[in-house]
């Protein structure tokens, strides 16, 4: 704390406040005395678990993509590096309604591939598979950006060396390189989680809200909010503590 100037304080406060604060808030708009009604109806039931079941789909297919995807980007050069890169990253930046547009105009109906698919009987849209989709693309880079940091960080000496001594590519990426990286791609995994729980924008647009199938929590919190905003807030509550849980559980794991 002694080697900080004392002028940091104040805008670390600051940025504390400008985060709790509104969390606190909420807090104190939640009706206690009818929580448990607010959040046990079927509605809410069905989206929490919904929500729950598919970000942990949504976190699995990240791990399986995106730890490929890292190494590719963090230990390979080729022309075009950059761009893919680059390209990986969008969804950071892009607005999740148009990654929803994006998503609709590559496997609906009338997508560059739904079509394919429709010939085979494969409907993607509005089912709890466009859900996952979803919230994959939008989680996706969190993984990669993560794991390939950490990966640039550890760099390639251990690899190097295990590689001279004959070890073949792949037990050099499952005994060295992955055990190395470990903290990041547990950390990368949880901020997918995460954020595939949070998604919505990308969700509707491109799976719709149909209960019990392609409605997560927040498209519930969202429709309760017009209906019934006291449900709104508790579920919002809800969420929030959720997310608050498995950032703790994680940040423990990747500590320990």
């Amino acid at each position: 704390m002694r080697s900080l100037p004392r002028w940091v304080l104040l805008p670390a406060l600051l940025g504390a406040l400008f985060v709790l604060l509104p969390l606190v808030a909420m807090a104190t708009r939640v009706q206690w005395g009818s929580f448990a009604e607010l959040i046990t109806s079927e509605s809410s039931l069905q989206a929490l678990r919904l929500s729950l079941q598919t970000s942990a789909t949504s976190a699995l297919a990240c791990v399986i993509l995106g730890v490929p995807l890292a190494l590719l980007l963090a230990r390979t050069s080729f022309p075009g590096l950059s761009l893919l890169r680059s390209l990986v990253l969008i969804p950071l930046v892009l607005p999740p309604v148009v990654g929803g547009i994006a998503l609709l105009y590559t496997v609906g109906r009338q997508g560059l591939l739904g079509q394919q698919l429709e010939l085979l009987g494969i409907q993607i849209t509005f089912s709890t598979t466009a859900v996952v989709i979803a919230q994959t693309f939008v989680a996706l880079p969190f993984l990669v950006i993560s794991l390939e940091g950490a990966l640039r960080t550890a760099g390639t000496r251990y690899e190097i060396a295990a590689a001279s001594l004959g070890a073949r590519p792949s037990r050099v990426l499952a005994t060295i390189t992955l055990p190395l990286v470990l903290p990041a791609l547990l950390s990368g995994t949880v901020l997918s989680f995460a954020r595939a729980l949070g998604e919505f924008g990308a969700t509707i647009t491109f799976a719709g809200s149909l209960q019990g199938t392609t409605r997560t929590l927040p498209l519930e919190i969202y429709l309760q909010r017009e209906s019934d905003p006291q449900a709104a807030v508790a579920l919002s509550f809800v969420l929030m503590i959720v997310a608050v849980l498995i950032i703790a559980v994680a940040r423990r794991r990747v500590t320990a």
